[in-house]
């Protein structure tokens, strides 16, 4: 259950980092102060995807008992994250290339817990 607890602040907390930054290239404009402005004004969210990224972090070290399967497995997550807001904000499709890269990350988390 705590491996549950643990993916689901991940992805939580990476949504909300990724889909502030994707929207931020989407729609604010560029200039300085706008996206000064924008950043200040979604500081709490980024705080509270800090916090649940941690936790996650967290509590998927206390199931796998090893830190670096622990990040590597919140880098997959955040890869395929980004790949869904891709999708969703920009409309870009992933292609064979995407999937291919996926499984790289995959057949890594597989070998580094291999003992």
């Amino acid at each position: 259950m705590v491996l549950v607890y643990a993916f689901a602040l991940l992805v939580g907390g990476l949504l909300i980092i990724n889909s502030v930054f994707a929207y931020q290239s989407k729609h604010i404009d560029p200039a300085f102060w706008n996206t000064i402005w924008y950043q200040t004004k979604l500081l709490p969210a980024f705080f509270a995807a800090n916090i649940m990224i941690g936790y996650g972090v967290k509590f998927s070290h206390k199931v796998f008992h090893n830190l670096t399967f622990a990040l590597t497995l919140s880098k997959g997550v955040e890869i395929f994250v980004c790949v869904v807001i891709g999708y969703w904000f920009m409309k870009e499709v992933p292609n064979w290339k995407t999937f291919v890269g996926l499984g790289l990350v995959v057949a890594g988390f597989w070998i580094s817990k291999m003992k």
